[in-house]
């Protein structure tokens, strides 16, 4: 069976994006999500780094990954995997409160993986009103049965001056400097500074800049902008290279992004 993948949003659950994949070769690259991905592996077994680890999920298990914490993804097996993925924001499932945190990155409970199903395909239907009722019985379901305390954040030498570098990629997106330059930039020596700036974000500052451009090309595609301009804005050598990190990181390429936020433009 070949890989395919379809994103898709629905009105009836605002600010969740939706994955339906089937992957055996496509690996993710290193990177972090601004909200949550939360997703059940319907065959097959993923494999994905996180936080030092390397963790699988298999069928019927869920996958729980927090806000801004990096990780990977690639198949378990050879047969590779399928998956019913949501990326909810940070205010959706918080639903205004705290933000909710998941100590367990793969948890095996099939009534929790039952309703993700069904909420998800909700969704795929176009059904607004279970969309929007499933979705938020399966929010409070995961908060009631998996959240947990956030785990006491270290304070990694040098965080002022990580902080600094991160507001200059920012800044500096489609010009970035060296290492040696952002080092200098922040009054930093540029060894400590990697080993500070990996310890605060989990990712080296040139993968950190790509999740960024990432990010920001999501931002424009969804403006309509065509995305050989989407690339040059964002700081990628041209259409072609967006496109193979795009993929790396959300999984679809540019165009299928586009044509699922509605903004697509035939040329």
């Amino acid at each position: 069976m070949s890989e395919q993948a379809r994103f898709w949003r629905h009105p009836g659950v605002p600010e969740v994006d939706l994955l339906k994949a089937r992957y055996v070769t496509h690996r993710f690259s290193r990177h972090v999500h601004e909200g949550y991905a939360i997703g059940v592996i319907t065959s097959g077994v993923e494999e994905f780094a996180y936080k030092g680890r390397l963790l699988r999920a298999g069928e019927g298990e869920v996958v729980l990954v927090n806000p801004e914490h990096e990780h990977t993804g690639q198949a378990g097996v050879p047969g590779g995997w399928s998956y019913r993925m949501l990326y909810p924001s940070v205010e959706a499932l918080g639903a205004g409160r705290s933000t909710p945190y998941f100590p367990e990155q793969v948890v095996r409970d099939p009534d929790l993986a039952r309703l993700l199903v069904s909420a998800h395909l909700a969704t795929e239907r176009g059904d607004r009103l279970a969309a929007s009722t499933l979705m938020r019985a399966l929010f409070a379901r995961l908060l009631s049965r998996h959240a947990g305390s956030r785990p006491a954040p270290e304070a990694p030498t040098g965080q002022d001056a990580v902080r600094q570098a991160i507001d200059l990629l920012h800044e500096r997106m489609a010009d970035p400097p060296t290492l040696e330059g952002l080092a200098e930039a922040v009054q930093a020596r540029p060894f400590p500074l990697l080993r500070a700036f990996k310890a605060v974000t989990g990712l080296p500052p040139h993968a950190y800049l790509t999740s960024l451009r990432v990010r920001q090309a999501r931002r424009l595609l969804e403006t309509g902008l065509p995305p050989a301009e989407v690339a040059a804005e964002v700081g990628f050598t041209d259409q072609a290279h967006l496109g193979r990190h795009f993929k790396r990181v959300v999984g679809i390429p540019p165009a299928a992004y586009q044509r699922a936020a509605g903004t697509y433009k035939t040329r």
